[in-house]
């Protein structure tokens, strides 16, 4: 792509690509397979497993369920086991390193799992990880239903270390959840649906909407105005009709894991993971006249950036996380205090917090992976710390400017070691943060439990926590706009790498183009003048 357009085109430039970006056209290569893929709104269901008799037997609980699950899919326990959804560590990086969420890697809402695993594996996709001890070589203790029942009554308990309450159920947050009825939902067992995804993705940090701001409640049941592709009014896709799977292995960035290594459509590669744009759109998605020039972006730009405009369009979603102000009570007891949409602004267990909505992302060069910090990372407290960060630079293939959402917090961290910490935050005992409220204690704690070194200083400092935007993708016509971009103090007013027809200007080449534009006005005007007297002359 060519980003350094000299100023004599950028007139003609600017009226060609004036008005909603990406306005594809309808015969777009590969587009024709990927309906022939999807149109079929029925699925082949071959196994109603309401009629084996191994799921008829009265269970107890999840486990039991797991085992009889097993006797059918002898090979589900083994290829579960080696995937990230299970280990909560990401396969290819180095295992002393302990990259993931179940190792020691940071993000700046809950930090850490080491410590307050009751509360934090209630959306682990499996049964009783409620310590460092946990078997994760049991089959047993998988949770097949949390993925593939289909009743919409299966509920894991919010501090349940995975398991749903025991019967017949208990409350939390002032909310009933019943204990599951166990053969009934054993027996709805089928594909994943949307319903199933959701309920752990759609609510990650503990709420709905928190962490990822393309990911909320709102995706139960949208419409093609807030998704085009899982719209109910749309293509109604599920989720995994992209994150496509493969012996469990569910196609999707995994930290230092691109998404994919390649960038094939379904007519290249029908067998590979469908998880990029191109493997529906193809790299030369657009067909109109303008759309020739747009396709001159898409080696440099994700189509999200164009095709996602904002994100948490319908619900809101947390922006800010101030940790250093938890701990003020009132009457001695804790307290919440909420904003007009029902969201907490500032609670006693956490601090204060920012929501937002229609939130406009923030840009990177992106080539599908994410460096990540640890607890080991001695970091600059003096300036704002990138606890994960995306990875790419306009010199890189693979790279393209994609959209994000930045989540900024004030985190703790050693003052002396100068790395961030792990407090233990969740449990009934005086040293947890939401207990005690006693932030040297919760850390000591924390630490230890991690088996870490930490000097007894608690600081905080600013940090970044980045979400690459994927989801919500927009009807064509509600695109960004080419002058959203191409404008001073527009959306890539950050990236100063490149030259931005519209954003940028150079004294030299602008006074050349102008140059070329003024003498090429004279030669029109002289030529015409000449013209006109000769033809004089002739009629004389």
């Amino acid at each position: 792509m060519r980003f350094m357009l000299k100023p004599v085109l950028l007139l003609m430039t600017f009226a060609f690509l004036s008005g909603p970006a990406f306005a594809a056209g309808d015969t777009a290569p590969g587009r024709e397979m990927a309906r022939q893929a999807t149109k079929g709104k029925e699925l082949w269901i071959t196994a109603d497993h309401s009629k084996f008799a191994v799921l008829n037997q009265q269970f107890k609980s999840g486990p039991e369920v797991t085992k009889a699950c097993l006797t059918c899919h002898t090979e589900a326990g083994h290829q579960f086991h080696k995937t990230i959804h299970w280990t909560w560590l990401d396969p290819k990086a180095d295992k002393e390193l302990k990259v993931g969420k179940g190792g020691l890697v940071l993000n700046n809402f809950c930090i850490n799992i080491q410590s307050n695993e009751p509360r934090c594996t209630s959306c682990h996709a499996g049964y009783g990880w409620k310590n460092k001890d946990f078997d994760f070589k049991s089959q047993e203790d998988i949770d097949c239903l949390v993925c593939h029942e289909q009743t919409g009554t299966y509920k894991k308990f919010p501090s349940g270390a995975g398991n749903p309450p025991p019967p017949p159920g208990k409350k939390f947050g002032g909310k009933f959840i019943k204990s599951p009825e166990w053969n009934k939902v054993a027996q709805s067992v089928s594909r994943p649906t949307r319903q199933n995804c959701g309920t752990c993705h759609f609510f990650g940090g503990g709420g709905d909407g928190v962490k990822h701001g393309d990911l909320d409640s709102s995706l139960f049941k949208p419409g093609k105005n807030l998704d085009v592709h899982m719209g109910l009014d749309g293509q109604n896709f599920t989720c995994v009709r992209c994150h496509t799977t493969v012996n469990h292995d569910i196609a999707g960035r995994i930290y230092s894991t691109p998404a994919a290594t390649s960038r094939k459509s379904l007519l290249e590669d029908d067998l590979g993971a469908k998880i990029m744009c191109e493997s529906c759109h193809s790299a030369e998605p657009h067909k109109t006249e303008l759309g020739m020039k747009l396709n001159d972006h898409t080696d440099k730009v994700a189509c999200q950036s164009c095709h996602i405009p904002t994100f948490a369009r319908v619900n809101p979603t947390k922006m800010w996380w101030d940790w250093s102000k938890a701990g003020k009570l009132k009457n001695g007891k804790p307290y919440t205090v909420k904003d007009d949409w029902g969201k907490p602004t500032y609670m006693s267990k956490k601090g204060d917090m920012r929501w937002e909505k229609n939130v406009v992302p923030e840009y990177y060069w992106f080539n599908g992976t994410i460096d990540t910090i640890t607890a080991n990372t001695v970091i600059d407290p003096t300036s704002t710390v990138r606890v994960s960060m995306p990875v790419g630079n306009i010199n890189d293939k693979n790279s393209r400017i994609m959209p994000f959402k930045v989540h900024h917090g004030m985190t703790p961290y050693d003052k002396v070691n100068k790395k961030m910490v792990i407090p233990h935050l969740y449990g009934k005992d005086k040293t947890a943060l939401w207990k005690g409220f006693d932030w040297t204690k919760a850390v000591t704690a924390g630490m230890a439990y991690a088996g870490l070194p930490f000097s007894g200083e608690v600081g905080f400092v600013k940090t970044e926590y980045v979400f690459p935007t994927t989801h919500m993708v927009a009807p064509k016509d509600k695109a960004v706009a080419c002058e959203e971009c191409h404008s001073k103090q527009g959306r890539l007013e950050k990236l100063n790498c490149l030259y931005l027809p519209g954003r940028d200007s150079s004294a030299v080449v602008d006074a050349g183009g102008w140059f070329i534009v003024i003498a090429s006005a004279v030669g029109v005007i002289l030529h015409a003048l000449g013209r006109f007297f000769m033809k004089g002359r002739k009629e004389d």
